[in-house]
């Protein structure tokens, strides 16, 4: 007879799977709470005390760890050396394990958790079952999670859980216990210790030991160039309206380079609030917006963001924070687009894109997404930004810093006007996504030139001056951002050649006083952040 072990903390649909098992003639065993609910539901169900001879002792902390269990779910059905000691012993095999975990995760994420509360939701018995059912895949079948019963189900009322849904099962019992105790190291890795269990730990932001966890997406055709090879992975806990999190709708597989280009997009989009500053459209190339515009609906959006530099978005990467109507999709399907990315789609924009069936289409969900704040804790989520280097990482927490007008110091003797403001605070949000060194000019909620990436803070202004040239705008009356403050007046004597009257900068060089006597003296207008938005 087919023997299954059933210990759960999430409870969800274990009464209604036992009861398929006990139909399919499986014996059932069981530890606490769990065999209390079975036996309530009317199932016959033995105890894991009843059948190790030994009490549950130390308020649950011991049940399991016996070797009538180990023993039952290690031994190889196909050493006779392995059934002969079960035999000499008394011990019967375990064919099927059904375990979920204390929740920790959900423990440390609950505000006031205690160290103590903490320490007693680290389960010992259960990943210790799941390890020694997991080794032995080929002989007992290994349940973590609710999601794989129906199938283990279907499975055995076909006849038998197969090998490859055993060896399946297996590895998502390793990731599982890879995951959970990749959770406790980071939470005790990161806390100071209280003075007594009692105690609300406080949570250092950058733990001892940084445990990454990703699942694999897809694998890619290939990597930045063809001679790589790339795989596209999520957070384990992926945050609501990222790119992961993305539905295509229709086009070719996402390359490397698309992927990468649409983050650029869409995080650069996201830092527009519909509400407030109204439809947003940005247009990413290599990277780096080459338009951005507001405007009142998405089609008007998308038309200023393309004036910007129609050249470069040619096969650009295109992202919109509100619904892409009909209107829209037929201004944008007269270009060649790589991907494009909204919240959401008209019936009729998805039927002008239709005909466009190599343009990838996504749509990522807005609703209740917060746009700047992060508890990773609390959330669970990942909110910091992550480089590799040679052996090693570095890690910091996002660049979410929102600069407000109320913040803004004006440093010299002309005063921005109201509409001078809004172009500087809309260029100054541009900058934080450009590559340093950036300089972005603005004007009337669009971009007009963009300088990205260049080692020389001069060459970037320039370039974007040679944008807005080749693109046919004037910079005359135009806004600057500087996403790092300008270490000597040449800089801004380059800008303000091109027509800019206003400018928006971190300040903090030692030589400040000499580029504010310079805007003085040019008559421009400046405003000063002490924020910086480095983009490497």
């Amino acid at each position: 007879m087919t023997t299954a072990l059933i210990s759960v903390s999430d409870k969800t649909g274990i009464v209604e799977f036992a009861t398929a098992l006990h139909r399919l003639g499986v014996r059932l065993l069981s530890t606490g709470g769990t065999a209390q609910l079975l036996a309530k539901a009317g199932l016959p169900v033995t105890e894991v005390a009843d059948m190790t001879g030994f009490p549950e002792m130390l308020d649950g902390r011991v049940k399991t760890l016996h070797p009538r269990v180990h023993g039952g779910l290690l031994a190889r059905r196909d050493v006779p050396a392995h059934m002969a000691a079960l035999q000499a012993h008394g011990i019967d095999t375990i064919d099927l394990l059904v375990v979920n975990l204390y929740p920790f995760e959900s423990t440390v994420a609950k505000a006031g958790c205690t160290l103590g509360d903490a320490i007693e939701n680290i389960d010992i018995g259960g990943p210790a079952m799941v390890r020694s059912a997991a080794k032995n895949w080929k002989d007992v079948a290994v349940l973590t999670d609710a999601a794989q019963y129906e199938g283990v189900v279907a499975e055995l009322k076909a006849g038998g859980i197969t090998r490859a849904t055993r060896f399946g099962l297996a590895v998502a019992a390793f990731n599982r216990i890879s995951n959970y105790d990749a959770a406790i190291s980071d939470y005790l890795s990161a806390i100071e210790l209280p003075d007594s269990d009692e105690g609300v730990p406080v949570r250092q932001e950058f733990a001892a030991q940084s445990n990454g966890r990703f699942v694999k997406l897809q694998d890619l055709r290939y990597g930045e160039n063809p001679h790589q090879n790339a795989a596209f992975y999520r957070d384990l806990y992926p945050a609501p309206g990222s790119l992961v999190t993305a539905q295509q709708l229709q086009g070719k597989e996402l390359s490397y380079n698309n992927i990468a280009d649409a983050d650029a997009a869409w995080e650069c989009v996201k830092a527009f609030d519909p509400a407030s500053d109204g439809a947003a459209c940005v247009i990413v190339k290599h990277a780096n917006p080459c338009g951005v515009a507001v405007g009142g609906d998405a089609a008007q959006a998308y038309g200023k963001a393309f004036k910007t530099d129609p050249t470069s978005a040619f096969g650009g990467i295109i992202a919109f924070n509100t619904v892409v109507d009909e209107a829209a999709a037929q201004a944008v399907a007269k270009q060649f687009v790589e991907v494009l990315i909204a919240p959401a789609y008209t019936e009729g924009a998805l039927k002008v894109f239709a005909a466009k069936a190599n343009t990838r289409v996504l749509r990522i969900a807005l609703d209740g997404v917060e746009r700047h704040a992060a508890d990773a804790w609390s959330r669970g989520l990942n909110s910091h930004d992550v480089k590799r280097v040679g052996s090693g990482l570095l890690i910091q927490s996002a660049d979410n810093r929102v600069v407000k007008a109320s913040e803004l110091k004006v440093v010299t003797k002309v005063q921005p006007t109201p509409q001078q403001l809004a172009d500087l605070l809309f260029a100054w949000k541009v900058a934080k996504f450009v590559k340093s060194n950036a300089i972005v000019f603005c004007g009337d909620g669009m971009t007009l030139g963009v300088g990205a990436g260049q080692m020389s803070r001069i060459d970037s202004a320039r370039i974007a001056s040679i944008k807005a040239e080749n693109a046919g705008l004037t910079l005359q009356g135009s806004a600057v951002a500087s996403d790092a403050f300008f270490p000597f007046r040449d800089g801004l004597d380059v800008v303000c050649d091109a027509g800019a009257t206003c400018v928006i900068q971190p300040g903090g060089s030692v030589r400040d006083d000499e580029v504010i006597a310079a805007a003085d003296e040019r008559g421009i207008a400046m405003v000063l952040t002490g924020v910086r938005h480095f983009r490497h």
